[in-house]
């Protein structure tokens, strides 16, 4: 954790009046981790909670929407998706300078390169398992139960998608991509018709943002929420298949490359065919189409990360800048992707 920026006597303030059984004052420390959404740990005397709130400055239109956070992990309490429990929201921007809300702090494993180097080769399989499962519990989650039927815009969800970051890639654009220019342009003139498949989606689902128990292969809470909505089941698996198709390590997270067998790691085909064999379905063809799409939306969040860097803005502005050096790389694999389609 880095220092903190929190003005905490106002947090402390606000806890006193809006979230009953949790006292302040407050001590803060800012996760170092995360480009988005600051987000801080709290010592209370009550024990820990985390808050998380929208950056400072000019931001994108529908960007850093915690108030979505908040409401989705909310109404998923109830259902078999792990999230931490929510405590209350903010939407006050005078209190902190911008709206927070405040979740439990859960204590467990987090994992942030895919290969799992910390893991032995017998323990990594059932890790993606339980990935997979959740992933297929997240796309059945019953929207009507939940109240979520009003959580997404009705029509072509890829239509939509690629319109959207369109603009927002558009309006933090710093210089031309002539390979990001190319596949927007092939996205626009391939998106395939609606099957009329709507579920929730995570957005960013990826190893990173999960926490795991201490002592067993089950993931106890999925965080950041952010790009959450309802939207299409194959935009998440396929947001799970472009990272681990990116280098390994700390800044591509990804398994390219690797012997997967050796590392007792499950390959792309194994991990869809698992995701289809929960939610019975026959299988996906013209898989490519989403990959290039899970590709181009990642060039156009890291493109938004790079101007927030250099606008001062960022929540780790040295780490938004190298993490917006990989959109044309990205870009590049959406075209792969593409002619495979």
């Amino acid at each position: 954790m880095t220092a903190q920026t929190l003005d905490t006597a106002a947090v402390a303030a606000w806890i006193n009046a809006h979230a009953p059984g949790h006292t302040g004052p407050v001590a803060a420390e800012k996760f170092a981790t995360g480009q988005s959404n600051p987000t801080f740990r709290l010592t209370t005397p009550q024990g820990s909670l985390v808050l998380r709130r929208k950056p400072p400055g000019k931001l994108l239109k529908s960007a850093h929407a915690v108030d979505r956070e908040f409401r989705v992990q909310s109404a998923l309490a109830a259902t078999p998706v792990p999230v931490a429990r929510m405590i209350a929201y903010c939407d006050d921007p005078a209190v902190i300078g911008s709206e927070f809300y405040l979740m439990e702090h859960i204590e467990g494993r987090h994992f942030n390169q895919p290969h799992l180097p910390k893991l032995s080769a017998s323990d990594r399989a059932p890790i993606f398992d339980e990935m997979n499962r959740v992933l297929a519990a997240i796309h059945e989650v019953d929207l009507a139960a939940t109240g979520l039927t009003d959580y997404g815009r009705a029509g072509n969800y890829y239509r939509r998608q690629i319109d959207r970051w369109t603009t927002q890639y558009r309006a933090s654009e710093t210089e031309t991509i002539q390979a990001m220019d190319a596949l927007i342009a092939w996205l626009d003139a391939n998106v395939p018709p609606d099957d009329g498949q709507v579920c929730l989606t995570h957005g960013d689902y990826r190893l990173d943002n999960m926490l795991f128990a201490p002592d067993a292969p089950r993931i106890t809470a999925v965080l950041d929420w952010e790009l959450s909505t309802l939207g299409h089941p194959y935009a998440d698996l396929a947001q799970v298949i472009m990272q681990w198709q990116r280098p390994p390590g700390p800044e591509g997270r990804g398994l390219a490359g690797l012997d997967r067998a050796a590392h007792g790691l499950p390959t792309d085909d194994a991990f869809i065919e698992a995701y289809c064999t929960r939610r019975a379905l026959p299988g996906i063809p013209a898989f490519g189409f989403y990959l290039a799409f899970a590709n181009f939306r990642m060039a156009g969040i890291l493109q938004g990360v790079k101007k927030r860097a250099l606008d001062g803005n960022a929540s780790n502005p040295e780490k938004g800048l190298q993490l917006g050096a990989l959109v044309p790389g990205l870009a590049e694999a959406g075209l792969e992707a593409a002619a495979d389609a």
